[in-house]
């Protein structure tokens, strides 16, 4: 008689499990700008818990990541093609402006009409370039960044302009609903709609593969030029969004309104883990990047660090964002790499 040997059961169960926490192992490893933001968190409940939590300054803070969030979100579909957009900061200002300032600002849904279709019509202009007339998205989007500023400045000669409606655009900028102000909720609507765009139609997998490889995107069928056209012209309505969103909180479009905002909204895509190559990058990253220059920004108020110190802050995150980057995408490069066969 030979003897049988019975095989232990599989339990599918904890192949499942180990899996599932393989899975979430390899998902933290690259979350570098999450830990970022819990070293910061740590830091201001250190070094000023009691009014870094307080409920005044988080509504504060709300309002201040609500801007600069849509932006960031603009600037994030623009960058998952391969581009880049520098004149979002400036587009921003020129919606603002132009919003509190025709037919003298009488209403708040009149006022939102004219900031997105300024933002459309700057977006069209930009994707209309790259997309048809192949030129550079730096050099175009520099060109419409000097423009759209100096237009700011002709438009309001470098005076503040404050619609007639400006109670109801400061009613409606302080406005809270469950202690949530009412601009950040829709700054999270427009994430929502964001991810939706990207994770869930046709149209984000496109936008995905054209900042992959671009030439293996058209020979696949993939309408490139029309599918880049619309990623700009969808960005520059976020921006006209944005600049309705300022007018909203501060009841009057300035000259300075979205200076230099290009910056972070880059430097927050980028800290968020997106590829400034193209193909690469996550709306969660870019939520959690414009979380962290917010922070950042209302901590060093808070411990009342010069303007100029808070300029170097930034810097100096920017360039440790870069380089965490540099060294997650190595490191996925060499993971995704196909090893050499055993001999």
């Amino acid at each position: 008689m030979t003897a049988t040997t019975t095989q232990p059961p599989v339990h599918h169960h904890e192949e499942q499990d180990y899996s599932v926490g393989q899975a979430i192992a390899n998902w933290l490893k690259g979350q570098y700008a999450l830990y970022i933001l819990v070293a910061l968190l740590l830091v201001a409940t250190i070094t000023k818990g009691s009014v870094f939590w307080s409920p005044t300054n988080l509504t504060n803070l709300l309002l201040q990541m609500s801007i600069i969030g849509v932006v960031v979100l603009a600037e994030l579909i623009v960058v998952l093609t391969g581009g880049i957009d520098i004149s979002v900061g400036s587009a921003l200002g020129l919606a603002a402006v132009v919003s509190a300032g025709l037919f003298g600002g009488p209403s708040v849904l009149l006022a939102l009409v004219v900031a997105v279709l300024i933002g459309g019509i700057v977006g069209a202009v930009n994707g209309w370039l790259v997309a048809f007339r192949g030129l550079e998205p730096f050099i175009v989007t520099l060109g419409m960044l000097a423009l759209a500023r100096g237009l700011v400045y002709a438009y309001g000669n470098g005076i503040p302009i404050i619609p007639k409606a400006a109670p109801s655009f400061a009613k409606l900028g302080q406005t809270t609903i469950l202690g949530i102000p009412v601009l950040a909720l829709i700054w999270l609507l427009m994430v929502a709609l964001i991810s939706f765009l990207l994770y869930r139609t046709v149209w984000g997998r496109r936008v995905y593969a054209i900042g992959s490889n671009k030439e293996a995107a058209r020979s696949s069928g993939i309408p490139v030029r029309a599918t880049l056209w619309s990623v700009y012209i969808l960005a520059g309505l976020l921006v006209g969004l944005g600049g309705w969103m300022f007018l909203c909180r501060f009841a009057s479009g300035t000259s300075t309104a979205g200076n230099l905002l290009e910056l972070e909204a880059i430097a927050a895509v980028v800290i968020g883990g997106a590829r400034l190559s193209g193909g690469y990058g996550k709306v969660f990253g870019a939520v959690v990047g414009t979380i962290i220059f917010a922070v950042i920004a209302n901590l060093l108020s808070l411990l009342n660090v010069s303007t100029f110190l808070q300029d170097a802050f930034r810097g100096a995150l920017i360039l440790v964002a870069v380089t965490l980057a540099t060294v997650q995408f190595s490191r996925r490069r060499k993971t995704d790499s196909p090893q050499p066969a055993a001999k």
